[in-house]
């Protein structure tokens, strides 16, 4: 594309002002090549990396243009940086106590922001979904309960906690965090298969899945960016990032299942808050059992009592579904957005065969 002398000139002045605004560091760390075209500063990766303490050899001409790949990927990623850069400060200090206080090692946080982003709702195509990216099963294994009304890994404290067992287990199965984080991307069964197949037992020299293969490189790169962001080009100002949420936590048994609008209009929040502060309640109803709920800071006793005061008395009400000619008990679940589980129990059927004209009890 021929660009005039006029859009010239303007990108020249943006260019300098982005020079201006970054300072002296970058444009020392930059190299800008000198050209008639609108500059884009060029950042070598890092000479030297290591992961949890252990050094990546990076002198490896192969290992070094893998990490030169996600490294400039990530470099040149500014809108998903800056967001990293504002979550960070909501999450980093969190995880970094909880890392030390499990005698973990602190570069562990950069897994959560290569797995989500640091997103609660964070899903892949997988099934894998929450801070952590469980897949179904394994989140079992570690202790997370789910089901079609909660769903815990999706719940950043429990979802870490199960996340650092986890990762601490391979550890001591692989005696190497970056195989240990390797296996967590595509399963310990796969690393073991594939050292003992290729008779190798470091993480840089084995084939893997293009995804594993990719996936320390990535996180060496978010660690490096996330370390240093003024040496890329990268400032956020004071009090654009995320703050940390003041929460309280309520304890509580629940003898019946409650709407969620109920519990959100006891906290005095708006549904979608109740949910945001509350990730794992994945339905609009809360079942029966035992409950640890966040609300605002300087709301959880008034909560509490609010909820205390009506749970035992609460009775749900029911409409009726008259079965027709063809329908079946998962087709009139899907209809009024319940599960076919729940039809059964409540209408105290054995299995899921419905009769036409048969009433059913559906739960508002």
């Amino acid at each position: 594309m021929k660009i005039s002398g006029t859009g010239r000139c303007m990108l020249w002045g943006i260019a300098l002002i982005w020079v201006w605004a970054c300072g002296p560091s970058v444009l020392a760390q930059a190299v800008v090549p000198e050209s008639g075209v609108f500059p884009i500063p060029y950042y070598p990766p890092p000479p030297e990396m290591d992961l949890c303490g252990e050094s990546v050899p990076i002198h490896i001409e192969d290992v070094r243009e893998r990490f030169d790949r996600e490294f400039t990927i990530v470099v040149y990623s500014h809108a998903q940086v800056f967001l990293w850069l504002k979550r960070k400060e909501r999450y980093f200090p969190w995880l970094e106590k909880q890392l030390a206080q499990s005698g973990l090692p602190d570069d562990l946080k950069y897994v959560a922001v290569a797995e989500s982003d640091l997103l609660a709702l964070a899903a892949s195509p997988a099934g894998a979904v929450g801070p952590w990216q469980f897949i179904a099963s394994t989140g079992s294994r570690y202790g997370l309960s789910q089901n079609r009304q909660v769903d815990e890994r999706h719940d950043f404290e429990r979802s870490t906690q199960s996340a650092f067992a986890y990762l601490k287990e391979l550890r001591d199965t692989f005696q190497n965090w970056t195989l240990a984080i390797a296996a967590y991307n595509c399963g310990e069964n796969r690393v073991m298969s594939e050292m003992s197949k290729q008779k190798a037992n470091d993480y840089y020299s084995l084939k893997l899945p293009l995804e594993t293969e990719r996936y320390i490189f990535r996180i060496l790169a978010i660690k490096e960016l996330l370390r240093n962001p003024e040496k890329y080009g990268y400032s956020l100002p004071s009090g654009a990032g995320y703050p940390t949420q003041n929460l309280d936590r309520a304890s509580m048994n629940l003898p019946n299942a409650l709407p969620l609008l109920m519990l959100s209009e006891a906290a005095g929040v708006s549904f979608r808050e109740f949910k945001r502060l509350n990730p794992s309640y994945i339905s609009d109803e809360i079942p029966a059992g035992d409950h640890v709920f966040k609300v605002p800071a300087g709301r959880g006793k008034e909560f509490q009592s609010r909820v205390e005061a009506f749970k035992s008395s609460y009775a749900p009400t029911f409409s009726y579904h008259t079965v027709g000619r063809g329908e079946t008990l998962f087709g009139i679940a899907s209809r009024y957005n319940v599960s076919a589980e729940d039809v059964r129990k409540w209408n105290n059927l054995t299995d899921t065969k419905v009769k036409i004209g048969q009433n059913l009890k559906i739960m508002k």
